[in-house]
């Protein structure tokens, strides 16, 4: 009996410490981008620093939400010091990067929780409240925080429209963030949805032929449409924020694009990722658990796919993807003031 709550006692001190470490390297870090941007303006001016206000709030509402996260077993303890820096970097960013990503992040989060009792019957890797670590944290928020950091160097913390004409690198910048997080959106709603709503049997994107739920690369109506709606979401977070926080919006091209253009960004993402996964996962039917598995065993049988990539992999490269190309197609349709 001592020696069981001795270990309780461990276990809860190592929590404790934990905790302790996450806080701490946060704030070092938080700091050291105040310290970087003071620094920046002083010597150079092409810069405007970080203002208190921004930094204060740009760490504590990622350190609730990411606190509030670990209770509700959306996160462990490595993906919440992974949430705490991409938060903090597109808050203190820009507001509008925050609005989407807060966006991505709230719905997830929910969805993944939806339904719970049925997603257990078909995952074998199903996890309770998603439980998202640092690994999955950085492939959904990588390539966001990355952008956020070259939107930093480029025109430094602040908001700007949405503007080809007059802020080239910085829209492509924008709209490439944007379009990564819309992505990661349209998957999950699809995901998450798709596999609990089935009007009709999945089928397998590259050979359109019926496969068990929770096969890679399988698709129904009901998650193409909750792609779009994800990423349209997020548009619509976006433009709000474009609305409320951007000075002389009147003076820009208009905004209302980005709602449309986070929604082609989720189907498509969706869409890219359905085909990554269809291809390049594998995707096996246990026949003792009635279940689809994402690794081979002596006793699966191959549905599609090869183990090349893993569900994290599939989702950076689709985001990496749909950055890349998406803002470039957007130039050519984005209307000019």
């Amino acid at each position: 009996m001592i020696e069981f709550q001795k270990e309780i006692l461990l276990k809860e001190y190592i929590k404790m410490m934990t905790d302790m470490i996450i806080l701490c390297a946060t704030l070092a870090i938080s700091l050291s981008f105040w310290i970087i941007s003071l620094t920046i303006s002083t010597y150079s001016g092409t810069l405007q620093p970080v203002s208190p206000w921004r930094w204060l709030f740009s760490i504590l509402i990622p350190l609730i939400l990411t606190s509030h996260a670990i209770k509700k077993k959306s996160l462990d303890h490595t993906g919440a010091l992974g949430a705490l820096i991409v938060g903090f970097i597109l808050t203190v960013a820009n507001m509008s990067f925050f609005s989407a990503l807060i966006t991505f992040f709230l719905t997830s989060s929910k969805l993944t929780k939806w339904r719970g009792n049925v997603k257990r019957k078909i995952d074998s890797e199903y996890k309770e409240g998603g439980q998202r670590n640092w690994v999955q944290v950085f492939c959904n928020g990588g390539v966001p925080t990355e952008l956020a950091l070259l939107y930093m160097i480029e025109t430094g913390p602040g908001e700007i429209p949405v503007d080809f004409g007059k802020q080239y690198s910085a829209t492509w910048m924008c709209l490439a963030l944007l379009g990564a997080l819309a992505c990661c959106t349209g998957d999950t709603w699809a995901s998450e949805i798709g596999t609990v709503v089935n009007l009709h049997p999945p089928r397998l994107i590259t050979t359109w032929k019926k496969v068990p739920v929770g096969t890679n690369g399988g698709i129904t109506l009901v998650g193409v449409i909750a792609s779009f709606s994800g990423g349209l979401v997020v548009g619509l977070a976006y433009y709000i924020s474009q609305l409320v926080f951007v000075k002389d919006l009147y003076l820009a091209a208009p905004q209302w694009p980005v709602v449309v253009y986070g929604g082609t960004a989720g189907l498509l993402g969706s869409m890219l990722d359905s085909f990554l996964g269809a291809t390049m996962q594998y995707s096996g039917y246990e026949e003792s658990t009635g279940r689809v598995v994402n690794h081979q065993t002596n006793t699966s049988k191959r549905i599609s796919g090869k183990p090349i990539l893993d569900n994290n992999a599939v989702n950076l490269f689709s985001s990496i993807l749909i950055a890349l190309v998406l803002p470039g197609i957007a130039w050519g349709f984005w209307p000019r003031q």
